[in-house]
Order: C-alpha cells, then structure tokens, then sequence
C-alpha cells in the first residue's frame, strides 16, 4: 500500500483520489474548507455519478485536508490537479498554481515523485525540472470527461507516463492495477510529447465539434435535415456515429483554453487548421445569436449554463457568449440554472424554480434538451439532434 496524495479537488484530481483511495491511503489536499468537509462526510462537492457512489465504499481509504505539511510528509508519490488557466494577454497558460504546490512539496518531501495531471503548454516539464534541478517531476496527462471522470479512469482510453524511465514504466502500472479493465493501452514517452498528445487530442475533439456545428449551421441555412445528414455521415466508419451532436459551440474549461495554448505553440510554425478551429467557434456562436434575434423575442430564457448533460461545471460554455451578445442587443435574458442559489448570475436574472422560468420566457435557449421542457417544446430554440452530449 502506497501514500499517495492528490493535490486539488476537481474532476481530474478528486477522480484521481477515489481511483487510488480503492488500494492505497490517500489525502486529498485542498485550499477549500467545504470541500474538504464534504469529502470528508463521503459527499462529492461535484456532479459525477461514480464518484458520488464511490465515496461511499466502505474500502475507500481517502482523507481530505487543508494540512499541507501532513499531506506532503509521508507521500510516496504526489498528483499535482490544480487549475491552469489561460492567459490571453500572455498567450499561455497560467502555471502558478502549479509551480506554487512544487515550491510547498520539495521542502516537505524532495523525495516523493511529483505527478503533473494540469494540462500545461508543449515544453513546460522539461523547462520546470531545469528551473528547479529536480528530477522528481513527471507529467501524465489526463482524459477525462466532466460528470464521467471516475468511469474515464476505472475505464481508460490509454494512460500515457511523460517520462520513458523504470519509473515511468512502475507508474503507468500503477495507474493500471488501479483500472477494472487491465488491457488499456500505456504509452510512455519524454514529458513535452506527452503535453503535445494532451493537446492535439483536445483541439481534434473541438475540431470535430467545430466540423459537426458548420455542418449545422449549413443545413439550418438552406432548410436541410441535420440529423438525416449527420446520421448519413456518421456511418462511414472511418468518421462513426459519436461526438457529432451539434450545439452552441465548443466550450467548457479544457476545448477553449487547449486550442489557444496549441495555437500559442504554434508560434513560427507554419498552421491554417488549429487558427481556423477557434475562428469556427466564435462564427459558429455568432450565427446562433443571429438566428435567435430572427425570432424577435421578448424575454429569452436560458435552460442550463452547464455546457453538458448530467456536469455541473459552466466554466467558459458556449451560452454565456451567446448570452453576453444578446444583452448588447438589449434583449431580456434570465437564467435556470439549479446549482446556483443565488438571484442574479453576472448580470442576468435568475429564476429559482422551473415553473416561474417556463412562464416567464417567450424563447427558451437549451444547448442540450432535457425531459423539463417537454411541456414547451415549441418555444425551445435548440441544436441537439440526438439528446446527448
């Protein structure tokens, strides 16, 4: 049984708990109170249905903290899952959070292998272990989907170690054993191609969402059936029938910020895909504005800022945007949005309960639809074709 400790409480790093807490002692470390109470009582502090069950496993050997000297002391390995931002004035990722917990483990622990879970630009491992002369730090990127972050665990796509070592290799079997299907794929290979498969991954998921929401706007424009064509597509196997739901447009807290860092990277080389993805996404988001002023509404309500079905997370979705330019044309918008307790959300009124929301609106906007609005469907302005994600 090894020590392992989680350092934030996120999708990626309360996934990352749970996933080792199975076999291992773990502490997850957090700068929030309340989460670390609610984790404490086996309550998740987000919307992710295996976790939530999970937690409650009487074999779950997992304690949370805000004691970072107790949580780095005894650690055999450390999964750094803090937050890294995108700077648009800088053209990078903000990485202080990151370079901060280092600074805070070495002196407890020089010891223990520093794992990076934080999506970083192309480089950043190799120049941070120069920075600090320590060899403790390996990066591993995640794939993890909002709402379904354990499930992606237990049940990988791959599991890829930055680092082509004995190591790398203990730690890709690590993550292995902690898998319920063993045959998942493990690559491990030097940290800066590791950060660049974290990111050509996510900007070829936006690309394809990008590509579905052209072909949208397409058939909406020359009054063509989306979901015939995207179904007809769709079955040629080299594209499948999977992640080509149109929507708003790309957003959530990883598609935005990844392409821009990518883009970043990209400095000198030459490229006219990745520009022409994000430049998609803002013409994508402009054409659903323009057809929502066609329609001459009063009061359009919003169902949901969450970006996906069954997460809690509305960092950077698409309908903010979207609400934001709607407001520059003075039209009425107020927001459904459960999760929040509050009245008003930057801005925009709230309504608390569904009924005032569907009675107070004369277009509803719903990135994805939901058995809520079955009552008023013919209101419901929507792109979702096949009432996924």
């Amino acid at each position: 049984m090894l020590n392992i400790t989680v350092v934030g409480t996120g999708y990626v790093g309360l996934s990352n708990a749970v996933l080792f807490a199975l076999q291992h002692k773990v502490i997850s470390l957090d700068i929030d109170e309340k989460r670390v109470e609610l984790i404490n009582q086996r309550l998740s502090p987000i919307v992710d249905e295996y976790i939530e069950k999970t937690l409650k496993s009487p074999d779950l050997n997992l304690t949370a903290t805000l004691d970072a000297h107790y949580a780095y002391q005894d650690a055999d390995y450390i999964i750094v899952a803090t937050p890294t931002n995108y700077d648009s004035e800088t053209n990078y990722f903000d990485t202080s959070s990151i370079e901060s917990v280092i600074d805070q483990i070495i002196p407890f622990n020089p010891k223990a292998t520093i794992i990076i879970k934080s999506t970083i630009p192309v480089g950043y491992t190799a120049q941070l272990k120069k920075k600090l002369n320590s060899e403790q730090i390996v990066f591993a990127p995640e794939f993890l989907r909002e709402g379904k972050a354990l499930y992606d665990n237990l049940y990988p796509s791959r599991i890829i170690i930055g680092e082509k070592s004995e190591r790398g290799e203990a730690l890709a079997k690590l993550y292995l054993n902690a898998t319920v299907e063993k045959n998942a794929p493990t690559l491990c290979m030097e940290s800066t191609e590791a950060e660049a498969v974290k990111l050509f991954s996510n900007t070829y998921l936006a690309m394809r969402v990008a590509y579905f929401n052209e072909l949208d706007t397409y058939c909406a424009k020359h009054e063509l059936d989306s979901f015939d064509i995207v179904r007809g597509v769709g079955l040629d196997p080299r594209i499948g029938q999977h992640y080509n739901n149109p929507s708003f447009g790309y957003g959530g807290y990883c598609l935005p910020k990844d392409t821009k860092q990518l883009l970043a990277n990209y400095k000198e080389v030459p490229q006219n895909l990745i520009q022409a993805i994000i430049h998609s996404n803002k013409t994508r988001k402009q054409f659903i504005v323009k057809e929502i002023l066609k329609k001459r509404p009063n009061v359009v309500g919003v169902y949901r800022l969450t970006m996906k079905a069954g997460s809690d997370n509305f960092r950077d979705s698409a309908i903010q945007d979207i609400m934001r330019e709607l407001k520059e044309y003075n039209i009425d918008v107020v927001v459904y949005e459960p999760t929040l307790n509050t009245q008003v959300f930057e801005g925009y009124k709230l309504r608390n309960t569904l009924n005032e929301f569907l009675a107070t609106t004369d277009l509803i906007l719903a990135n994805r639809m939901h058995t809520d609005l079955d009552d008023c469907k013919a209101k419901v302005y929507t792109r979702d074709l096949f009432g996924d994600n």
